[in-house]
């Protein structure tokens, strides 16, 4: 159930596209402590973003679970994902935006129904 959604500004190819994908799944997992197995990532890129006033290459992230986040686990996952992206994509870290959001399970939807 956790879900990590990347939005960039850089153009990847479809290459680049699923190795982001399936690395910023793993490390979703690897820090959230759920199976990789209910982990859904997505990557879209080419989008226009504009940080600090200007247009550079630059990244929102938006990282949701059910249980587990937390101030220690974000930290974690902030400096993972930056420099997951910092390797893989060239976007500095501080053109980086994350936001978790840890939400109830009867507001997350799977299978027909919810996780309450």
């Amino acid at each position: 159930m956790p879900a990590i959604i990347l939005r960039t500004s850089v153009k990847c190819t479809d290459e680049q596209k699923n190795s982001l994908a399936k690395g910023l799944s793993k490390i979703c997992a690897d820090n959230i402590g759920k199976p990789e197995s209910y982990v859904m990532s997505v990557v879209q890129d080419a989008a226009t973003i504009c940080f600090g006033g200007n247009l550079q290459p630059a990244a929102m992230l938006d990282v949701k679970s059910i249980g587990s986040l937390n101030a220690n686990v974000n930290a974690t996952l902030s400096k993972a994902i930056c420099e997951f992206l910092a390797t893989s994509i060239n976007i500095e870290p501080n053109n980086i935006y994350i936001n978790f959001t840890d939400v109830a399970r009867e507001n997350w939807g799977w299978n027909s129904g919810t996780f309450a």
